[in-house]
């Protein structure tokens, strides 16, 4: 019986433990058209996007994100058809609560954004200084995994390069 017990909490902690590791994804939009109001992705853009939904193909995502623009939304597509998710929209006014939101789903996420509020996010879940990037970046994908307590940020690249 004690050690029925003491298996049984065992199994529990470990159940609670994986409960609490999750990974979200942030990342740009791609390559957006010149000069338009609400741009549409350029072919190198559109590569990209694909290329996104191949390096996250087997990452369990639950959950996409995007802003209501279309060049988010054609960034978040190709990913949200290899998972059948829909992209949920999110406000780029409310990172904050955003951000509280991610934290308290524990559950793997991609999430598109812009130039501006990408970093900003990041820093947000991790409790990180994340550095800024520039309108012409578009290859960052930052990855924040959460095991418990701790958060951990990697800046991975993708390797598309369009000319």
């Amino acid at each position: 019986m004690k050690y029925s017990l003491m298996l049984i909490l065992l199994l529990s902690a470990f159940a609670t433990h994986a409960d609490n590791n999750f990974t979200i994804y942030l990342t740009r939009h791609a390559e957006k058209q010149k000069e338009q109001e609400n741009p549409k992705l350029t072919l190198c853009g559109t590569q990209r996007a694909q290329q996104l939904a191949s390096l996250l193909a087997k990452t369990k995502l639950k959950k996409i994100y995007s802003t209501q623009y279309n060049r988010t939304l054609a960034t978040a597509q190709p990913t949200a058809k290899t998972y059948a998710l829909e992209t949920q929209y999110y406000s780029p006014a409310k990172l904050k609560e955003f951000a509280k939101k991610l934290l308290a789903n524990k559950e793997n996420a991609l999430v598109v954004g812009h130039s501006n509020t990408t970093p900003q996010l990041a820093a947000l879940l991790s409790g990180s200084d994340i550095e800024k990037i520039s309108e012409k970046e578009y290859q960052n994908l930052y990855q924040i995994q959460i095991s418990g307590r701790v958060k951990t940020v990697t800046l991975l690249t993708q390797p598309l390069t369009c000319y």
